[in-house]
């Protein structure tokens, strides 16, 4: 389908809601789709952005200036995945115990403002990896308009370009629970190694990225091209011993470089 028809197939599915509040993360899809209700919807749109131990403050700035510049209405929700019933077990429905809690408070948030839908930014992407949070959605009614318009993340960024989106190219992410292998313990200290181990590779330049958390060893996923970069003995050193003093015995390079959900691959279904 031409990717203007799936745009104008998306925008007449947020007229006919009338007003919505989404989720906002300040990722790649969920700007986007605040991008376009907004200049559809005005004031009757409101970004919903989720301030936890999950999400790197450097995520959260990013969301803020974003809506402060576009003048968009914003409201932020203190919430803490580590307190709700057995997300700290880090179950394989994990992302469903969360999505459960943060969507739960956007209907009643929603609600109470008198706004008719709650959507996510899911595309139809989402639908290949497992994503249990795609149940809790479900089960609340919440509106996912870009898989409905049959938008994918190509799609996605190709349009975010075109309407000069900051995000256009912004690699893709996922919450620091998700860089823990299922069924280990999720705990601060953990999400805090990783967020300081990640900060460290961006600050060295490296673009898509995910550190991997595995008892005392960082598992380091970089994108396929950027793998070579640490054929240099001088680099090796020196993230070996950032890492170290982060709390890491061992830092290991993921060979196959970075993938979508590379957790999930030795889930069997």
């Amino acid at each position: 389908m031409p990717l203007n028809r799936k745009l104008n197939d998306l925008q007449n599915i947020i007229r006919l809601m009338g007003s919505v509040a989404i989720a906002f993360s300040g990722g790649v899809d969920s700007t986007f789709l605040l991008k376009v209700s907004h200049d559809l919807l005005g004031d009757r749109v409101v970004a919903v952005t989720a301030s936890s131990s999950t999400y790197p403050e450097r995520e959260f700035r990013a969301a803020v200036d974003f809506v402060n510049g576009a003048g968009i209405k914003h409201l932020v929700i203190a919430a803490e995945e580590l307190d709700i019933e057995g997300f700290a077990d880090n179950p394989l429905n994990r992302c469903y115990l969360c999505k459960r809690e943060l969507f739960t408070q956007m209907v009643q948030i929603a609600t109470e403002n008198g706004i008719n839908f709650v959507a996510d930014g899911s595309n139809v992407d989402d639908i290949k990896d497992y994503r249990p949070g795609i149940k809790a959605l479900s089960e609340l009614g919440i509106v996912s308009p870009l898989r409905e318009a049959n938008m994918t993340k190509e799609d996605i960024r190709a349009l975010s370009k075109q309407m000069d989106l900051p995000t256009w190219n912004k690699p893709a992410f996922a919450c620091l629970a998700s860089r823990i292998p299922y069924g280990q313990k999720i705990n601060r200290e953990k999400l805090a190694m990783i967020d300081k181990a990640e900060q460290y590779l961006l600050d060295l330049g490296f673009e898509q990225i995910r550190v991997r958390h595995h008892g005392d060893i960082a598992r380091i996923e970089v994108s396929p091209q950027e793998r070579t970069r640490f054929i240099n003995e001088k680099l090796m050193d020196q993230v070996n011993e950032q890492f170290r003093q982060i709390g890491f015995a061992y830092t290991a390079l993921d060979l196959k470089g970075y993938r979508t959900g590379s957790l999930n691959e030795q889930i069997s279904e």
